[in-house]
């Protein structure tokens, strides 16, 4: 138990403390889809996760540099690579992003009674996870690090089957917590109005991309990839199109509620 919680000591360390960055003058996003190479995230019948989350960031990057031109973009990878979530996290913080976002696809056991008819968006923010529930959509979505070479290495000794891992996420700063959260729930009220999707709300779990990232952060599951319909839409342009919109209406909603903080801000300062 002892070196557990000395290898969680260490981990935290080395990710959690890290130099507050103020927001540069140029707004940047990082769009982080989920996957990618050989892992080939959750699979649906005639599709993988990997080539959803892909479509679903490059139609929601263009509509960025089509429409908001003081917005710089940043993708983790655009094409079909695998990338280590340490790497991704890297990336985001060397280009100093003022908002991640990591897009997935849902999936739930083959085992499970519901695995056809699931269906709904999630929205994560780092935290501690409140259900079983949440533990494991962290987990299965952490443990594409064990495709890593030295992942017990460079993760600290972090074990992403091991609950007790997940101690490390009481530990961690609130310093970006409320944009976060703030953002999520503007992605959950859009991919319900714009895109349709059931909304299961926004939740905290462990997930180590997360975790590592120095921004208001977020993990989007757009819905189900396990559902025979929900795969339908994924496949479609149409759908990709509606859920990158949603994502883009999120951004452009989440910006300007900050324009409008820092307006008010200094009036308030100029008026004293």
């Amino acid at each position: 138990m002892i070196s557990i919680i000395l290898r969680i000591v260490i981990f935290v360390s080395t990710i959690f403390i890290v130099p507050f960055a103020l927001s540069s003058a140029v707004f940047t996003v990082v769009i982080d889809p989920g996957h990618g190479g050989k892992d080939t995230g959750a699979l649906g019948r005639s599709i993988y996760e990997k080539d959803i989350n892909l479509a679903v960031s490059l139609e929601l990057g263009k509509l960025i540099e089509r429409n908001l031109k003081d917005i710089k973009v940043i993708y983790t990878r655009n094409s079909d690579t695998y990338k280590q979530l340490q790497e991704r996290a890297e990336i985001a913080n060397q280009a100093k992003g003022d908002l991640f976002i990591s897009i997935h696809c849902n999936s739930v056991s083959k085992k499970n009674k519901r695995r056809n008819s699931i269906s709904g968006a999630t929205t994560y923010v780092l935290g501690l996870h409140k259900s079983q529930e949440n533990l494991e959509v962290a987990m299965r979505e952490n443990s594409v690090i064990e495709q890593e070479p030295d992942y017990t290495v460079t993760y600290k000794g972090f074990d992403p089957n091991s609950s007790e891992s997940y101690i490390i996420f009481e530990l961690t700063q609130q310093q970006y917590l409320s944009g976060s959260i703030d953002f999520a729930k503007l992605v959950q009220s859009e991919l319900s109005s714009k895109a349709k999707r059931n909304d299961l709300g926004v939740k905290q779990a462990g997930f180590l991309v997360l975790a590592k990232t120095s921004m208001p952060s977020v993990l989007i599951e757009l819905d189900f990839i396990c559902n025979p319909d929900v795969e339908k839409f994924f496949a479609s342009k149409s759908g990709q199109t509606k859920m990158a919109s949603a994502i883009y209406n999120a951004i452009n909603k989440y910006i300007e509620n900050i324009t409008l903080r820092e307006n008010i801000i200094k009036q308030h300062n100029n008026e004293n």
